[in-house]
């Protein structure tokens, strides 16, 4: 009899010295990649201690955290395109606006862990769609010209090759290459065009989900500077203003640019306001300013009128119009 009360106590001993499993969670697929408009599996696995029916939730991050699956029900556009079978999800005609993190929760209330979670990661993989391509009509020998191939919705991002005249150009690492050619950015650069590059272009957008696509090819021609052409065009513009500085001068010189005619000298040291005449000269002066010489005479009638200006007397022999 004293046996079995020891073989119990030894046996609650090893119960409590043996490590408690709470709930645990985890996913056979961490990062899942398909193709848009196809299904995608979100898996979530789960093993508790004691609970026989725990909780499961499916939340989306993003800017906020939203549900995808909450008390046995999809909400929202989840609703009648996805399907759950134990924990696990599957998305049904998956789009880019699916794609993000996703977090599978665990709640089991009578565990001593009462919760477990673990996170999806769903990338969506979109194909290559036809890029636009940017190619000038025309160029200029000597000039830089770019050409620009891009494609905005391809998942992953497409990687672009350049065609002239139905051939490849090969991307040159070469310091005296004529042209570089960046596959990432779709940027075709001639540093210095010349009448050989003339040709047709098209770009190739390509990427690992889908088939590659092609822009339209578009006829780039180099021309010559006109050298002819430039040249006469300076002579000319040398002319025009050739000729508008002689035309203003002369105009100028002949008083065509004021409301009289007729002939004007300066006089330094102005003081005052004169009005002069050939027979009579009435100036009113500062009397003391001993630098001040009289205008000269004129032995016409014709009458001499008089302005000052900083410090200068203009006096000028007009004949009113």
């Amino acid at each position: 009899m004293e046996k079995a009360p020891l073989f119990l106590t030894l046996v609650i001993l090893l119960m409590q010295c043996l490590p408690i499993v709470p709930v645990t969670v985890s996913t056979t697929m961490p990062t899942v990649e398909v193709r848009e408009n196809t299904d995608a599996v979100l898996s979530c696995d789960f093993r508790t201690e004691k609970e026989e029916n725990p909780r499961i939730e499916w939340k989306k991050k993003g800017t906020d955290v939203s549900f995808v699956y909450y008390e046995g029900h999809f909400i929202g556009d989840f609703a009648g395109r996805a399907r759950i079978k134990g924990a696990t999800v599957t998305l049904q005609r998956v789009t880019q606006k699916d794609a993000g993190e996703y977090r599978c929760e665990i709640t089991a209330p009578h565990d001593t862990i009462t919760l477990g979670e673990t996170n999806i990661t769903l990338e969506v993989l979109v194909p290559p769609h036809t890029p636009s391509c940017e190619i000038p009509s025309s160029a200029l020998t000597g000039s830089v010209v770019q050409l620009r191939c891009m494609d905005q919705q391809s998942i992953p991002s497409a990687t672009y090759s350049w065609y002239k005249d139905d051939k490849p150009l090969i991307p040159s690492r070469m310091a005296n290459a004529t042209y570089h050619l960046n596959s990432f950015t779709g940027i075709l650069e001639f540093k210095t065009v010349a009448r050989s590059d003339t040709g047709q272009y098209s770009c190739l957008a390509s990427n690992k989900v889908g088939q590659s696509k092609m822009c339209e090819a578009k006829h780039m021609k180099i021309e010559d500077v006109n050298m002819a052409g430039v040249v006469a065009a300076v002579v000319v513009i040398c002319l025009v203003i050739a000729i508008c500085g002689f035309g203003g001068y002369y105009a100028h010189r002949n008083g065509y640019f004021s409301r009289h005619k007729g002939r004007s000298f300066w006089i330094p040291q102005c003081h005052g306001v004169a009005h002069i005449s050939s027979q009579n000269l009435h100036r009113t002066e500062d009397k003391t300013n001993a630098n001040y010489s009289p205008p000269p005479q004129d032995v016409s009638s014709s009458p001499i009128f008089c302005w000052c200006i900083d410090g200068w007397v203009l006096y000028s022999q007009e004949m009113l119009t």
